[in-house]
């Protein structure tokens, strides 16, 4: 419990959440231009994040690769060209549904379905860092060279 209040301790900066606004709104806006992935987007914002503060700079980076998977999916329901290409199966289902006149209700399901599924990530990764971790370091020549060839 003691590590949890001093998570909170970090995370609850207003720098944070100003943090996490702006990457959200960046990675929706360049998630939504075709041929723009979202992990070009991190790539790209990583250079900005040198001088800020590290908790910082990481929910900004979260926050653009979040924002970008949702932003895929704008294109993708509208104009039937995914933005990114996680959101190839959204076109399937929502682009007839634009074209039925269901747009605005196309785009909540993506939006809602997104984040319940950023959030059973998030939570699973809690759980299940650690015990990842351990099997990682275990790793050795065979598994590296799996890895390398088997991506």
């Amino acid at each position: 419990m003691e590590n949890f209040s001093e998570v909170l301790s970090l995370f609850l900066v207003w720098d944070n959440f100003i943090a996490i606004a702006i990457g959200v709104f960046l990675g929706v806006v360049i998630g939504a231009i075709p041929g723009l992935t979202t992990t070009m987007a991190v790539a790209l914002a990583l250079p900005f994040t040198f001088s800020m503060e590290p908790v910082s700079a990481i929910l900004l980076l979260v926050g653009i690769y979040k924002g970008g998977m949702y932003g895929g999916s704008i294109t993708a329901i509208l104009i039937r060209t995914p933005g990114t290409p996680a959101s190839a199966c959204t076109l399937l289902d929502g682009y007839p549904m634009a074209q039925n006149g269901e747009a605005k209700k196309a785009l909540k399901m993506s939006l809602y379905s997104s984040v319940i599924a950023d959030i059973i990530s998030n939570i699973s990764l809690i759980f299940f860092a650690a015990y990842l971790a351990k099997i990682a370091l275990n790793f050795g020549a065979p598994e590296f060279f799996g890895l390398s060839v088997f991506p």
